[in-house]
């Protein structure tokens, strides 16, 4: 290693993204591991439009480990930070920096500190799986910066230790997340079932219904489920094994009709177990409602799923489409049925991939005015306007994994102090 009193600083960042279950995970079997009672099936979206970027740092001059999360300072004392901390410092390697002359051997990790400072590109602990994304990133961005060689099969069971879904931000497509039998967890990561490229037509609209942090946390909300639930044993045992075969049929045949009615059961499942919690737990609102009406009476008039719907642990709906100009013609029934607040940017209101916007003849206020009803609502009176009720719209699409950022003007941490920029 340079000398102690040598000032340098080492340090890597990385970007990855969130991920959308649809084979829900909601239970653990051992708490301290986090190790689930069932396997679930994600898909990750893109990272352009949400992801976690993470710039981890290693100095001589560090007094302790420290870590900002969105620019503020958050303490590292958790199990889940200090779990991730430790799994990957023994696995670290040796790192060589010939230009610095710097060389940290292998033995030296365990007396040198680390800075992280994340951000998130989206909102945080509002069911939009932030601490996937963040723990991912984290876990990722660690072991690039100690020289780990594990797979990231490997890394990924490190990264469910911080938190469960977060093992399946550790890849790009596809993913599932086997439950495993070991004990220590040693086999419970996760796998890719496809990649990005495999299923390319596929459009993601999020509908923001809510930024704010949920009242009942995933953590705590799984432990009472398990505690207290008739239904979670039977789900657990008996219907997600068959829909997980399924589920994975679904999506390597590319069949959209399966995978849509799979995805939708299982959310209405997952939010009917949180119901059957004592005391129960209300993730989804009355515009989360709204919007499974709205899709499933457009599914219901065509005879065949147009969209699936799916909702983690929060009121948010993610709507997933076969192909782009299905994807419009959700835009417009959602524009139609929650239009933004008059003095709203259109702009911001729709993010992400933003080009949706023109596929469903919108380009502003005025068009959503001028919205027809849609057919399978044209007939039935009062037609009701929700002016409002979402925060926003995110488009975008089944994305790749993490991956290493290079450019040193997107770090996070300055390259001289080690400190938030």
């Amino acid at each position: 290693m340079a000398e102690k009193g040598s000032e340098w600083v080492v340090m890597a960042t990385g970007r990855s993204p969130t991920n959308i279950a649809v084979i829900k995970y909601w239970g653990k079997r051992d708490e301290d591991l986090i190790l689930p009672i069932n396997d679930s099936i994600s898909l990750t979206l893109d990272p352009l439009h949400l992801s976690a970027t993470t710039a981890a740092a290693v100095s001589p001059a560090f007094s302790r480990d420290r870590m900002w999360l969105n620019g503020k300072e958050i303490p590292l004392s958790s199990e889940r930070y200090q779990k991730c901390l430790r799994e990957i410092r023994k696995r670290a390697n040796e790192v060589s920096d010939e230009k610095k002359g710097i060389k940290i051997k292998k033995e030296d990790w365990e007396n040198l500190h680390v800075h992280i400072s994340s951000y998130n590109n989206f909102p945080t602990a509002a069911g939009l799986a932030s601490s996937a994304a963040g723990f991912a990133c984290l876990v990722f961005t660690l072991a690039k910066l100690m020289n780990v060689k594990e797979d990231l099969g490997q890394i990924s069971s490190i990264a469910r230790q911080g938190s469960g879904s977060a093992c399946r931000s550790l890849f790009g497509g596809f993913v599932k997340w086997t439950m495993g039998n070991n004990a220590d967890g040693s086999d419970s990561l996760a796998i890719q079932l496809a990649d990005e490229a495999h299923w390319t037509d596929l459009v993601v609209i999020i509908a923001v219904v809510s930024s704010k942090q949920k009242e009942t946390s995933s953590t705590s909300g799984m432990r009472e489920t398990v505690q207290t639930s008739a239904l979670i044993k039977h789900r657990a045992e008996t219907v997600v094994p068959a829909r997980v075969l399924k589920m994975e049929e679904a999506i390597a045949n590319r069949d959209f009709t399966s995978f849509a009615k799979l995805a939708c059961a299982d959310s209405n499942q997952f939010h009917a177990v949180c119901l059957d919690t004592s005391p129960p737990i209300f993730y989804m609102n009355d515009t989360s409602h709204r919007i499974i009406n709205l899709v499933e009476k457009w599914n219901h008039s065509e005879g065949t799923p147009q969209v699936a719907y799916t909702f983690d642990a929060g009121p948010n709906a993610v709507l997933i489409s076969p192909n782009r100009k299905t994807a419009a013609l959700l835009m417009q029934r959602l524009l139609y049925q929650f239009p933004p607040n008059q003095e709203t940017d259109l702009t911001s209101f729709v993010v992400g991939d933003k080009s949706i916007l023109q596929d469903a003849g919108v380009t502003s206020m005025k068009d959503i005015e001028n919205l027809e009803p849609p057919p399978e609502i044209k007939d039935k009176v009062p037609h009701q306007r929700f002016t409002g009720d979402v925060s926003y719209f995110i488009c975008t699409r089944v994305g790749s994994g993490p991956r290493v950022i290079t450019d040193e003007t997107l770090a996070l941490l300055d390259p001289v102090t080690g400190l938030p920029k």
